[in-house]
């Protein structure tokens, strides 16, 4: 097979997006637009991918170097384009890194849903020798290049500005996706003009030359629009967003996943669910998320980076930051609802975490408990402790953290604080409102707090009148 060549035009501005960040780095489904175009690439095993930069190019070029480095991928070439003078021009500054024995597959990198599939349809179509469009036909084709035929015969693209009244009518329109040799690529964009309403070098324009020069052009139809859909506004983003977490939403239920609403989901990573799941409305997945067998998501819940076993329950309102730590939680593990786990939580089977708690780097014993207004840091707690409401870790002395260590059937009372580094003993009890800075025995209770002072029949000040 034919070595294949990806450039991506990454260069436009995005003046319509009303933004200063560069259009090809806004984000759909929690990634920039035009790392869902490189993933795509990498999925069609390239050669090599060029992306080709213009606005904003450090910044895009720097994110998408992170995300290939992210993703375990050497980064592509980058070349620029400045100033910016048309497709055809943008594709012209990727001419001296592609090789004459390969084929240029030309991908937009504001065309974020566009799917491996339909590329090596199109790949198999240029077959090596011929230039290859990928079209679509619209019920409005406004705005877009429209593609011109004799019969089945493929004779130019005719930009929306620069068509006649009767090209118009035409609603077979160009995508922005082709597949041309690159020899004959380099041959037909050396003789591009900008005589056009635009004043700008069209990249189409090398279907008249392939035309002229007798190589066959051939267009291959995509039968899903939202595939070739590009962001031009913030609009045009908002729904797109929208047709990926529809169709995202669609597989998981065709897997057995029971949705309460599927237009109030949001998948903005990987999402693995095993069977019996059940998420509620406005549900945000970031990351790389897992579900085992029978867990249930409430309503208004954020998790990031996080394994769930199998019948645990995430109440409204939990919010999970796994982050690059992650976090875990065992088998019939119950969280929420309003808790927070960040990094390095490690819950085991059956452990209740409740309103208002929160929990980072931290394991908790199977059975152990925090159910009120609590905060777990840098703490091992063993099985079966119950950790009163109020009670606080004191980790962090001002320039290092510190752990605590909560052995096995602890009992530690209510508005306590455990300064960290300490051990409170297996078995044993803390009394409420104690503040414990030494280890404690296993078996004790250990109280630690000032004497209560009674002085009766005592007047409340009262204000003085103005």
């Amino acid at each position: 097979m034919t070595a294949v060549d990806v450039v991506i035009m990454a260069a436009g501005k995005g003046t319509r997006m009303k933004s200063q960040r560069p259009k090809v780095l806004h984000r759909l489904a929690g990634r920039a637009l035009v790392d869902h175009v490189t993933d795509c690439a990498a999925a069609l095993q390239a050669r090599r991918v060029v992306v080709v930069t213009g606005h904003g190019a450090d910044e895009v070029e720097a994110a998408v170097a992170a995300s290939a480095a992210g993703a375990g991928r050497p980064a592509p070439v980058f070349v620029r384009q400045e100033p910016q003078l048309g497709t055809g021009h943008a594709v012209q500054q990727a001419v001296p890194v592609l090789p004459d024995d390969g084929v240029a597959l030309i991908l937009n990198g504001d065309v974020p849903l566009i799917q491996p599939d339909t590329l090596r349809a199109l790949l198999a179509a240029c077959a090596g020798e011929k230039l290859a469009l990928l079209s679509v036909t619209l019920p409005d084709p406004d705005g877009y290049g429209r593609i011109v035929r004799e019969g089945q015969r493929v004779t130019g693209i005719v930009e929306h500005k620069d068509a006649g009244e009767t090209q118009r009518r035409i609603d077979e329109v160009y995508t922005g996706f082709m597949a041309v040799p690159n020899a004959l690529l380099k041959r037909w964009l050396a003789r591009l003009t900008n005589d056009n309403a635009q004043g700008e070098y069209y990249l189409t324009d090398i279907v008249e030359h392939a035309v002229a020069d007798g190589a066959p052009v051939v267009a291959v139809a995509c039968t899903d629009r939202v595939q070739v859909e590009g962001v031009n506004s913030a609009l045009q983003l908002a729904q797109l967003e929208r047709a990926f977490q529809l169709r995202h939403a669609e597989r998981l239920m065709e897997a057995g996943v029971r949705l309460a609403d599927p237009a109030r989901l949001d998948v903005r990573g990987t999402l693995r669910c095993g069977q019996d799941v059940e998420i509620d409305v406005n549900c945000v997945f970031e990351g790389q998320v897992v579900l085992g067998d029978g867990v249930r998501i409430g309503p208004n819940c954020v998790i990031a980076n996080a394994s769930i076993e199998a019948g645990a329950l995430l109440q409204a309102f939990t919010h999970i930051e796994g982050e690059r730590a992650g976090v875990t939680i065992g088998e019939g593990a119950q969280v929420g609802p309003f808790a927070r786990l960040r990094p390095g939580a490690r819950l085991g089977p059956e452990v209740h975490i409740g309103n208002f708690v929160e929990v980072k780097n931290s394991t908790m014993g199977r059975g152990a408990k925090a159910n009120h207004l609590a905060y777990l840091g840098d703490t091992q707690v063993g099985a079966r402790v119950n950790y009163g409401a109020g009670s606080i870790t004191a980790n962090y002395d001002g320039a290092n953290k510190h752990r605590t260590v909560i052995e096995d059937d602890v009992h530690v009372g209510s508005n306590c604080v455990l300064v960290a580094p300490v051990r409170i003993g297996e078995g044993g009890t803390i009394g409420a409102g104690s503040t414990i800075t030494k280890d404690t025995e296993p078996g004790g209770l250990a109280v630690a707090r000032g004497r209560q002072i009674r002085l009766p029949n005592w007047k409340r000040p009262l204000k003085q009148p103005k």
